[in-house]
């Protein structure tokens, strides 16, 4: 699976998500910088998570405007897989790559622990590695990721099969509405999500729940 990691100023898990790439794969993905005006040709492009331009204005919405996200666009509208966690999330509803919002977290607090998701929809790239229906664990660290929509957008993801992830047991840690935790595009291709799978696949991580992620689009590739 070849793939490519967006590098933003002020993103802090890009070498996280670098290393989880080629751990999974065995292919270092290519580095792209922000500015830069052309992507390569991948499977799958990554936009990971961290604090971009400080979170100024709001989170992601400067990101957004790089010049980088125009190519990003175009390769999404082409059927390429894009996956924006945490931070990354937030900068594709900016960028308009996926609908709602996301807000400051109920609490008004940075949230920093371990969740359970339920694997809502596995007929997708990001999600055929899990069972549906099943329980996994996943770390967040965030401040705002409660997700909002309006009732006709949430009915239409829930309806439409672009319910990707929920909150799950009552660990919702933000708020978010019908505990949405990672949504999809209507083409299917892009996947938006708060909680970091990239931090949970492999032992020393203290569980590999996370790993099936990566283990299923590396499998759609093939």
């Amino acid at each position: 699976m070849k793939s490519a990691v967006i590098v933003f100023p002020g993103l802090n898990r890009d070498r996280d998500m670098i290393a989880a790439l080629t751990k999974v794969s065995g292919t270092a993905p290519a580095i792209v910088w922000h500015q830069d005006t052309d992507l390569p040709d991948v499977d799958l492009i990554v936009i990971p998570g961290g604090f971009s331009y400080g979170d100024y204005l709001r989170c992601g919405a400067i990101a957004a405007r790089s010049p980088i996200m125009d190519r990003v666009r175009e390769r999404a509208d082409k059927g390429v897989k894009v996956l924006g966690v945490c931070n990354g999330f937030q900068i594709l509803i900016e960028a308009g790559l996926l609908p709602g919002a996301l807000m400051r977290n109920t609490s008004l607090k940075f949230v920093c622990r371990e969740v359970k998701l339920e694997i809502t929809n596995t007929n997708t790239a990001f999600t055929s590695g899990y069972a549906q229906g099943q329980i996994i664990r996943c770390p967040v660290a965030h401040h705002d990721g409660n997700y909002f929509a309006d009732s006709e957008t949430l009915d239409r993801l829930s309806g439409e099969g672009q319910i990707a992830f929920r909150y799950a047991e009552d660990t919702n840690p933000n708020g978010s509405l019908r505990d949405i935790a990672g949504i999809l595009n209507a083409g299917k291709n892009v996947l938006g999500l708060m909680p970091h799978p990239e931090n949970l696949i492999e032992a020393a991580h203290g569980g590999t729940d996370g790993r099936a992620l990566f283990s299923g689009l590396l499998d759609e590739a093939a």
